[in-house]
């Protein structure tokens, strides 16, 4: 049987020329750009709290970097350095050899490195550290909100809470479009260009992990601020549009978890250039509201009616 470090060598070793000591002693030894802060996120998943035991492991391997990254994102960092502690009930070969092939294919495409890390037996679980760098004073905070601010956010919502519907048997798709869904639930696209590219235009930034409304309100809290959505605004995909008679609809489009996008507020001068980084970097980016002086997070209709929803994004400890 495998010990712990030869598993750590087999699968989670690779050179890492850019770092001064990656995998293989005590402590990984990185060297941070000068002018630059570091930002640091980690994130735990569970089997069978955030992803069903038996999820595709190379998808999985994916997935648990991206959430990490998306954290990088919303606060305009690059990624640098990641670590990984995995818990395993069992030493599963061809499992393992699927979970890194999908890690390193995260961590390539947005060129992090996996520096270190641990392996022990348990139940399944996997946290990731990772470590981004943004330029000093360039940081996207949730406390930088402004009235009069624009509220945007990237791509689409509700798609993975409409396919883990589908898992579950709440809602019935076809094949074709159940794949697309799916696709956004397993394979999330973190918008690492997209939030490096606000730094010096978008007051505030969160990435949209438990929902809309959860995650908005965190800008709210933090900013001391109130909002105001338009609920016509809202950008849904054309699945998630023909699915608006749905009983779930809102609730997966307003406080669906696992969206991974970008929430951001911004001067409303620079909408002209926010509509053209949407252009550049081929990311639908879309107005949602704005940013007023108290009032908490109200939404409202296409008749500037207020709407009432009684809907609450994902807690962990929520009973």
């Amino acid at each position: 049987m495998s010990s712990e470090f030869n598993l750590i060598q087999q699968y989670f070793s690779r050179p890492t020329p850019d770092v001064v000591l990656g995998v293989g002693d005590d402590c990984a030894l990185l060297q941070p750009n000068t002018h630059t802060q570091l930002a640091v996120s980690t994130d735990t998943l569970v089997a069978g709290v955030h992803f069903f035991p038996d999820a595709d492991p190379d998808l999985l391997g994916w997935k648990s970097l991206a959430v990490n990254l998306s954290d990088l994102a919303a606060m305009g960092a690059t990624p640098r350095w990641c670590t990984l502690a995995i818990s395993l009930p069992e030493v599963n070969e061809d499992w393992l050899a699927s979970y890194a092939a999908g890690l390193y294919r995260c961590a390539d495409a947005y060129q992090i490195r996996l520096v270190g890390g641990d392996t022990t037996r348990g139940a399944l679980s996997l946290t990731l550290t990772v470590i981004g760098e943004v330029p000093v004073n360039q940081a996207l905070r949730r406390d930088g909100a402004q009235v009069g601010d624009v509220i945007w956010v990237s791509g689409t919502l509700g798609d993975a809470a409409f396919a883990l519907a589908a898992m579950q048997g709440r809602l019935q798709l076809n094949e074709v479009d159940m794949a697309a869904l799916a696709q956004r639930l397993h394979a999330p696209t973190p918008r690492v260009a997209l939030g490096i590219a606000l730094r010096q235009i978008a007051h505030s930034a969160v990435d949209i992990s438990d929902g809309l409304l959860a995650d908005l309100g965190h800008i709210l809290q933090r900013s001391q601020v109130g909002a105001c959505l338009h609920y016509t605004a809202l950008p849904s995909s054309e699945i998630v549009a023909d699915l608006v008679a749905h009983p779930d609809y809102d609730r997966c489009v307003l406080a669906g978890g696992d969206d991974y996008e970008l929430c951001f507020t911004a001067p409303a001068v620079q909408t002209a250039t926010i509509l053209a980084l949407a252009d550049t970097l081929n990311i639908r980016l879309t107005s949602i509201g704005a940013i007023v002086a108290d009032g908490g997070l109200q939404c409202v209709d296409a008749d500037g009616q207020l709407m009432s929803f009684n809907l609450a994004g994902y807690d962990h400890f929520a009973c």
